[in-house]
């Protein structure tokens, strides 16, 4: 859930991003207003919002990731589209004779990914997080399918007789939190061209 959650928030996010920083002007100004507008709302709101319209589920839970991280990702690659349009090779594929489209997907694009992956490994334990939550909540995962928020939800009851039920749950979340931000952050230094010199 967390992978195709946060693959289709890293689709939107960095299409919305690339348009935004390549074409500029008023396209730009109008999806980083919705992008502000969208991340001053706590995703929290934003996911039980999205349950309670589309109710508990699998695909609603990977659609309620991909619509509350897609932000972060507009930011972060605009930023990037706009200083890789600046560069000689982008100049050069104009003056050949290359459109925006080939322009974006072929010159732009692939220097974007490196970025989109970290930000991708240090998304997914947030998404992790969220997707526990929900579950925990009622909203989420429902039985008779399992997700560690449900155990950890389901063992509060037996927590003076079977502690165990929901505290290996919670370890099972915080480990694979950790081990995406610490993958996340070992993936950042590896693709940094000037990490990788020193």
């Amino acid at each position: 859930m967390s992978f195709c959650g946060v693959a289709l928030s890293g689709f939107i996010g960095v299409t919305l991003g690339m348009v935004a920083g390549y074409f500029e002007g008023k396209l730009d100004d109008v999806i980083m207003r919705i992008v502000d507008i969208w991340m001053s709302i706590p995703p929290i709101i934003l996911v039980l919002l999205f349950s309670a319209v589309l109710g508990p589920g699998l695909q609603t839970i990977i659609l309620s990731i991909g619509l509350v991280f897609w932000t972060q990702y507009s930011r972060i690659i605009r930023g990037e589209t706009l200083s890789i349009k600046q560069r000689d090779f982008v100049a050069l594929a104009k003056v050949t004779g290359c459109g925006k489209r080939r322009i974006l997907l072929k010159h732009i694009f692939p220097n974007l990914i490196s970025t989109s992956m970290v930000l991708a490994t240090l998304q997914l334990g947030g998404a992790v997080m969220l997707e526990a939550a929900l579950s925990f909540l009622g909203l989420g995962i429902q039985p008779p399918e399992s997700a560690w928020g449900l155990i950890i939800s389901d063992g509060r009851i037996y927590m003076s007789t079977a502690w165990w039920i929901p505290t290996f749950a919670g370890l099972c979340i915080m480990i694979t939190v950790l081990g995406a931000n610490l993958f996340g952050d070992w993936l950042r230094d590896a693709l940094d061209p000037k990490l990788r010199q020193v």
